[in-house]
C-alpha cells in the first residue's frame, strides 16, 4: 500500500515548523543576550536533546492512540511554538532576570513535543499497512526537505519581512492547520473528532489574532525595554534596528545594543575621524568600512579637498534609513546623499578581496567583535588586505572597543594590527554613553603626529583634549595578549571574557 500523501505533506510542514522554532529562539537569544555562538550552540544542543526525549516518550503511547495524539501534539506545538517569540519579547521587555530560565524552558518544551511528531507519523503510516521501507524513505526525505526549505526562507524572507514574533506565529498556524486537515482526513478513525476540531479552531483563532497584533505587542515590549519613545524599528536579514528619541536625544540600537546617542556622538566620531585626517597634508580618497549611519562620512566631508569617499556597509536597510529619514539624515548632514560618497552594501572583507582601489585614509568603524562573523573583520588576514589598499604614506584608524572595560580585546586589536605588519598608535576618549572608548591608528610607517589644531570646525576636540587622548593612565596599561587569527578567533574570546567580568 502507498504512503498516504496527506501525511507525507504534513511531515514536510512539521519539519519546517520544528526547525523554524529552533532558529527563531536561537536568533532571539543572540539578539537579546548577545554572544551569538554560545546562544546558538546551547539552544540547538538543548533542542536536539529535547527532541530525543520526545521521541523516547512516544513509546508510552498506544498504537491505537497514535493518530489522536499526533493531532493533539500538533495543536500543542502550534500554540506553544507560535507564541514563543512574542512571549520572549514581552518578558525581556519587562524583566531580563528570568529571561534565560524561561527561554531554555521553552526550548525544552517545544523540542520535546516536536520530537514526538515524526515517530507518531511513522506509526500512523505503519497502521495503514504502508510498506515500511517506503515509510522510512518518504518520511525522512520530506523531513530533511522541510528543514532545508525553512533554513533558506527564514534568513532570506521570513525574519526580514515578518520579524521573529510573526514568523513564529505563522509556523504555529501551519502546525494547527496540519492538525485540522489530518483530523478531517481521518475523521472516521477519530471518535473525538468534534472536540479536536473545536480545540484546534480556537487555537487557530488565537494564533491569527496574535499574528495580526504581533507588531503592536512587540512595539510595546521594546518601548518598555528601551525606555525612550521608539520612532523607528526594523528587522533586516542581518540585524534588528531600533531608533529612539527623547527630546533632542536620538539613539540607535542594533540588536538591543546602543550604537550612538546624538547627545555625545560628536565625541566618538570626531575622535575616530579627525586625528587620522590630520596625518596627511592632503587627503583625496577615503574608504570607510562600516559607518552605515553616515556620521563618520559627515566628519570626513568637513575636509573640502576630499574628492571621493567609498563607504562599505553590509546592511542596505541601515544606509537607506540614514539616507531617507529626515531626522537621521539631518544628524549626518545628508552625508550619504553627497555626490562624493559611493555606498557599497556588501561584506567588508569580500569587497576588499575584489577591489583594486587604494586610499589615502581608511576608517574602520565596524561593530564590536561580539561574534565570529565580526571577529574575522578584526583578524590578521583582514588587516593585511586593508594594508594592500593603502596608498604610499596612507593611514588607517580602527574603532577598537573600550580599553577600560574590555582591555584584552582592545590590546588584542593593537597586537593584531602589528602582527599584520603595521605600526600602531593607540588612543582613547571618554564618551558619556559608552564610557572610555578606544581607537588605533595604523600605518606602514611610524610617522604619526598628534594634532595640535584642526583644519575644520570641531565640537569637542582641541589641542588639550587631543593630547589627553594619547595618554593611557595606570589603570589602562598595555596587556600581553595574542593576535586575532581566523583559526583561533582569540579576540571574540577576549571580548566576551572582558564584558562578562564587567557584568558581574
Amino acid at each position: 500500500m502507498c504512503v498516504n500523501p496527506a501525511l507525507i505533506v504534513s511531515v514536510f510542514i512539521v519539519a519546517s515548523c520544528g526547525l523554524a522554532y529552533e532558529l527563531i529562539m536561537a536568533a532571539l537569544a543572540s539578539y537579546l543576550l548577545g554572544d551569538s555562538i554560545l546562544q546558538f550552540s546551547s539552544i540547538i544542543g538543548l533542542y536536539l536533546f529535547a527532541m530525543g526525549i520526545g521521541a523516547h516518550l512516544t513509546r508510552y503511547i498506544k498504537d491505537e492512540d497514535a493518530l489522536m495524539r499526533f493531532i493533539e501534539i500538533e495543536i500543542l506545538v502550534g500554540i506553544i511554538g507560535g507564541i514563543s517569540a512574542l512571549a520572549l519579547f514581552v518578558l525581556f521587555g519587562f524583566s531580563a532576570a528570568p529571561f534565560r530560565i524561561i527561554l531554555y524552558g521553552l526550548v525544552l518544551i517545544v523540542g520535546t513535543v516536536v520530537g514526538m511528531e515524526i515517530p507518531l507519523v511513522m506509526r500512523v503510516l505503519n497502521q495503514h499497512k504502508a510498506d515500511f521501507k517506503e515509510i522510512v524513505s518518504r518520511v525522512l526525505t520530506f523531513d530533511y526537505l522541510g528543514a532545508l526549505a525553512v533554513s533558506l526562507l527564514f534568513p532570506l524572507v521570513l525574519a526580514p519581512k515578518l520579524g521573529m514574533a510573526r514568523s513564529a506565529l505563522l509556523f504555529g498556524i501551519l502546525n494547527v492547520a496540519v492538525a485540522l486537515i489530518t483530523a478531517r482526513i481521518f475523521k472516521a478513525d477519530l471518535p473525538k473528532y468534534n472536540r479536536l476540531r473545536w480545540r484546534g479552531g480556537l487555537v487557530m483563532l488565537a494564533l491569527l489574532a496574535g499574528f495580526w497584533y504581533a507588531d503592536n505587542i512587540t512595539y510595546k515590549a521594546e518601548q518598555n525595554y528601551f525606555g525612550d519613545p521608539i520612532v523607528y524599528s526594523s528587522s533586516s536579514p542581518y540585524q534588528r534596528l531600533v531608533v529612539t528619541q527623547w527630546h533632542k536625544d536620538t539613539r540607535l540600537f542594533i540588536n538591543g545594543n546602543l550604537q550612538f546617542s546624538s547627545a555625545d556622538e560628536a565625541r566618538y566620531h570626531e575622535a575616530l575621524v579627525l586625528p587620522i585626517m590630520e596625518q596627511l597634508p592632503v587627503v583625496k580618497d577615503v574608504l570607510i568600512l562600516g559607518g552605515g549611519d553616515g556620521l563618520a562620512a559627515r566628519e570626513v566631508l568637513k575636509y573640502p579637498q576630499v574628492e571621493h569617499i567609498t563607504l562599505v556597509d553590509l546592511d542596505p536597510e541601515m544606509t537607506k534609513l540614514f539616507r531617507t529619514s529626515q531626522a537621521l539624515s539631518s544628524l549626518n548632514q545628508q552625508s550619504l546623499n553627497n555626490s562624493k560618497v559611493q555606498i557599497h552594501n556588501t561584506d567588508a572583507a569580500k569587497w576588499l578581496e575584489t577591489s583594486r582601489q587604494q586610499f589615502d585614509v581608511i576608517i574602520i568603524d565596524l561593530p564590536d567583535p561580539s561574534n565570529f562573523s565580526l571577529g574575522k573583520l578584526y583578524s590578521v588576514p583582514m588587516y593585511r588586505m586593508v594594508k594592500r589598499h593603502l596608498k604610499t604614506g596612507g593611514k588607517i584608524v580602527v574603532q577598537s572597543t573600550s580599553p577600560y572595560f574590555a582591555p584584552q580585546a582592545f590590546w588584542c586589536i593593537v597586537t593584531t594590527l602589528e602582527t599584520a605588519g603595521l605600526k600602531t598608535l593607540p588612543y582613547h576618549v571618554y564618551v558619556p554613553s559608552f564610557g572610555e572608548w578606544g581607537y588605533v591608528m595604523a600605518s606602514t610607517t611610524d610617522d604619526f603626529k598628534i594634532p595640535t589644531s584642526y583644519q575644520v570646525p570641531t565640537r569637542f576636540l582641541d589641542k588639550t583634549t587631543t593630547a589627553q587622548m594619547f595618554v593611557f593612565p595606570k589603570d589602562m596599561p598595555r596587556l600581553n595578549v595574542e593576535a586575532n587569527h581566523l583559526n583561533t578567533q582569540k579576540l571574540v574570546e577576549y571580548f566576551e571574557s572582558d564584558w562578562r567580568a564587567v557584568m558581574r
